[in-house]
């Protein structure tokens, strides 16, 4: 494959996004729960299309995996 064949880097954030995006109408029009994570509260849930929530989880560890690694060398 050629370079200029390659999409931008804009195209490929663009195209993800949008296929999250379906996916949850979808998720939402067959009336199937969604897993939410609330970063503000740092707390998982679970939605259901009538927009009630349930609390599922909260998170374990509070760094990231990069700063987790960097602690073990």
């Amino acid at each position: 494959m050629k370079r200029e064949e390659y999409i931008s880097d804009e195209a490929v954030v663009k195209r993800a996004n949008e296929a999250v995006r379906i996916e949850l109408e979808k998720k939402r029009a067959m009336d199937i729960p969604i897993i939410v994570y609330d970063s503000k509260t740092q707390i998982i849930y679970k939605e259901y299309s009538d927009g009630s929530r349930i609390e599922v989880g909260k998170r374990m560890r509070k760094e990231r995996y990069s700063e987790r690694v960097r602690e073990k060398t």
